[in-house]
């Protein structure tokens, strides 16, 4: 199959005088990107590929290929531009990908994954919903972001970005598994590569951040402000080539401890890696794998490493020529980017190895001038010193809430200029894409001579500033008001103080918000899963059982905040209490097969948020043991901004007659449970130092019968 070639490569425009047209547009530009990227899985030539992590820090490659489709069922079902799914169970294995907690945090988890062939099906029917989803949806112009079509649109980035994701993992299959493919054809040539030098660049003071009026999508983190002032400085050239490199591992980089900073010596010595990921060293020669092909190593192409080799490379260069080397700002690259011309709409317009304008692979180092310097964009990714954190005025798209916000921790370093396989978004000017510092991407660098910044510090447990995380975390784990006591404790509490409470070996936390009622069963049980659909929720709960502790601020009053702290220690919990517990993002209405096997099931706060509280609720006695505990707690706070009226429980009229949410809930669980308890919970969330939520919660225990 061969790739398309046209202007589709290239971001959509959200603008346009004729909304049928730009429909047109929209379906032609997904279909592109479906073709696409099943191109690329044509390299593989068998199906055992499929099933191997060729990366281990993340999934085998059947869950990418049907990983892009099931975001778009999923993203369309949450924006409520579909009522019904395409295949539940896919659509639960399929959700959440691995963000790699660190090198050595390897997922051993088991899945059952399906054939490729099962997969290619279900991406064949998701085709023919999206089409059927952009025939007979409204459009409006130009696209803002609360439209169907930015739903739709961001399903076709997400699939770009895993284009090249996936193509990296591609490149690391045992070679014997790929076979070259006509559409995508590496590169060829190489010889010896230019002397790099350092070329000066003027400072200046920049702006940086996407205007929403710009017409091209974005995802959120590239919207906001931040202004800089950027140093003179200088800049190499060209990318660091592998001849340039090589002198490095030569002169015994990988060995010298005082070119590598303390996270880089704690990754060397884990990895024991001796030269780049994509380098092999067979009968005295260096070779280089690229996608399907392995060729000697090109001296005149790109090198390609992580954040920690190349921050490695710059100190020992820094040292040999006794000059402040370092790699560059975000807001250096900018200063760069700058200098090239650029169409009214900021996107690229310039000759290089991007959005697969050349070739499936690097070329030389000196082949596309831009400027004084050559590839500004392309052919490579170029890493940065600066870790990823949201400009002035971030705010998260509702329907994609975890796409920025974990990467806001310090660990996560901005690439910069695309590559050669970067499209659509990736290859626009304002694109943050960030990765941990030992992850490796289709990404090289350059450097500069510039003295060190204060943002080029890392980041780590900075004060959490999101007003509702922050509240939820106080919520959770900070003071208690007017004399009620902590909410998540009391409903803990009470439920492990029903004498039917008998076996405590495994438990579910379903709706855990920040994890305080995973925490406190975890005292008491063997296992805790704590999930929520939440990301932003689940990363504090995770940092808080990695770290042990977290900062956030809580508003007092106007722009005014109170600065708090907490630890797990200081609230009584054993230091390894987290080693009890597995954090996940979950959608609670499509809950992967694997969470089951319980002893008690918590569902706090949870089930008046729910789309379909009804499956929910039906869902849960197949996940209990039989004796065991389900507890629902809840202020039955129905709205249909949430959930449906005709879903739900309660708090409606039938059939001319009030019938309560309590009532609806025994309906739905007494042919599988019996009620052994019922009471009242007060809880208070804090606004602000004089504005507070008091709520009553309806408590209840649900006994599982016997089968």
């Amino acid at each position: 199959m061969p790739v398309p070639t046209s202007h589709y490569h290239s971001t959509l425009l959200l603008n346009g005088d004729d909304p049928e047209a730009k429909r047109l547009e929209i379906k032609e530009y997904f279909n592109q990107t479906y073709r696409l990227y099943e191109s690329l899985f044509d390299t593989i030539n068998t199906d055992d590929a499929y099933f191997i992590k060729a990366e281990p820090l993340r999934h085998p490659l059947i869950f990418y290929y049907g990983h892009t489709a099931c975001f778009f069922v999923n993203k369309l079902k949450l924006s409520q531009l579909i009522q019904e799914r395409v295949n539940g169970h896919f659509e639960s294995m399929f959700a959440i990908g691995v963000d790699e907690m660190s090198w050595d945090d390897l997922d051993e988890t088991h899945y059952d994954w399906p054939s490729r062939q099962a997969v290619a099906a279900y991406r064949e029917q998701v085709e023919v919903l999206v089409n059927h989803v952009i025939d007979t949806m409204p459009i409006s112009l130009p696209i803002q972001q609360d439209d169907p079509a930015w739903i739709i649109l961001m399903g076709i980035e997400h699939e770009r970005i895993h284009l090249e994701t996936s193509s990296v993992i591609i490149r690391q299959l045992p070679i014997e598994m790929v076979t070259d493919h006509p559409a995508w054809p590496s590169y060829t040539e190489s010889q010896r590569a230019p002397d790099n030098v350092l070329v000066d660049i003027a400072g200046s003071t920049l702006t940086l951040g996407k205007g929403t009026q710009e017409q091209t999508y974005g995802w959120d983190n590239e919207y906001g402000t931040l202004d800089v002032t950027v140093l003179d400085f200088k800049a190499s050239k060209y990318l660091v080539s592998n001849q340039e490199y090589l002198s490095f591992v030569e002169a015994g980089g990988y060995q010298d401890s005082q070119y590598w900073d303390e996270e880089g010596t704690k990754w060397l010595a884990f990895t024991q890696a001796k030269m780049p990921r994509f380098w092999l060293f067979r009968e005295g020669q260096y070779w280089q794998r690229n996608l399907t092909t392995i060729i000697p190593l090109p001296l005149d192409w790109p090198v390609e490493v992580n954040q920690l080799e190349a921050a490695a490379f710059c100190r020992w260069l820094s040292e040999k020529h006794q000059k402040a080397i370092r790699l560059p700002e975000e807001s250096e690259w900018y200063a760069l980017r700058n200098l090239l011309d650029e169409t009214s709409t900021g996107e690229i317009d310039l000759e290089g190895n991007i959005a697969l304008k050349a070739y499936a692979s690097s070329m030389p180092v000196n082949h596309f001038q831009q400027g004084e310097l050559f590839d500004v964009v392309g052919n490579v990714w170029q890493w940065t010193q600066t870790a990823i954190d949201g400009f002035n005025g971030f705010q998260v798209h509702p329907m994609y809430d975890d796409f920025s916000t974990p990467t806001f921790d310090g660990q996560h370093n901005l690439i910069k200029g695309g590559s050669w396989i970067s499209t659509g978004n990736e290859a626009t000017r304002s694109s943050r894409y960030a990765f941990r510092r030992h992850f490796y991407q289709h990404a090289g660098f350059r450097y500069v001579e510039a003295e060190s910044t204060p943002s080029a510090q890392k980041k780590v447990n900075v004060y959490e500033t999101d007003e509702l995380v922050s509240q939820y975390l106080e919520f959770h784990y900070g003071n208690e008001y007017f004399g009620v006591p902590n909410f998540p404790l009391s409903v803990v509490t009470t439920a492990l103080g029903n004498e039917a409470v008998q076996q405590k070996r495994k438990a579910l936390d379903i709706g855990c918000s920040v994890g305080r009622a995973s925490f406190e069963l975890a005292r008491h049980f063997d296992h805790v899963d704590g999930i929520d659909f939440s990301a932003r929720f689940i990363q504090q709960a995770y940092a808080l059982s990695e770290r042990g502790e977290t900062r956030y601020t809580i508003p007092t009053e106007g722009e005014l905040v109170e600065y708090k702290n907490i630890a797990l220690t200081q609230l009584g919990y054993e230091a390894s209490i987290g080693q009890k517990i597995h954090f996940a993002q979950g959608d609670a209405c499509n809950l992967k097969p694997m969470f089951k096997d319980y002893d008690l099931i918590l569902a706090a706060n949870l089930i008046d948020r729910l789309s379909e509280p009804h499956k929910f609720l039906n869902d849960m006695a197949h996940r209990l043991n039989p004796g065991g505990i389900l507890v629902i707690v809840s202020p039955y706070t129905w709205l249909e901004d949430y959930t449906e009226k005709e879903n739900w429980v309660g708090g409606k009229k039938i059939n001319g007659e009030n019938h309560t949410s309590f009532e609806g809930l025994s309906d739905i669980l007494s042919p599988h449970f019996t009620l052994l308890e019922a009471k009242d919970i007060p809880f208070v969330i804090r606004e602000t130092k004089r504005k507070f939520q008091h709520t009553l919660s309806h408590f209840s225990l649900w006994q599982r019968n016997a089968d």
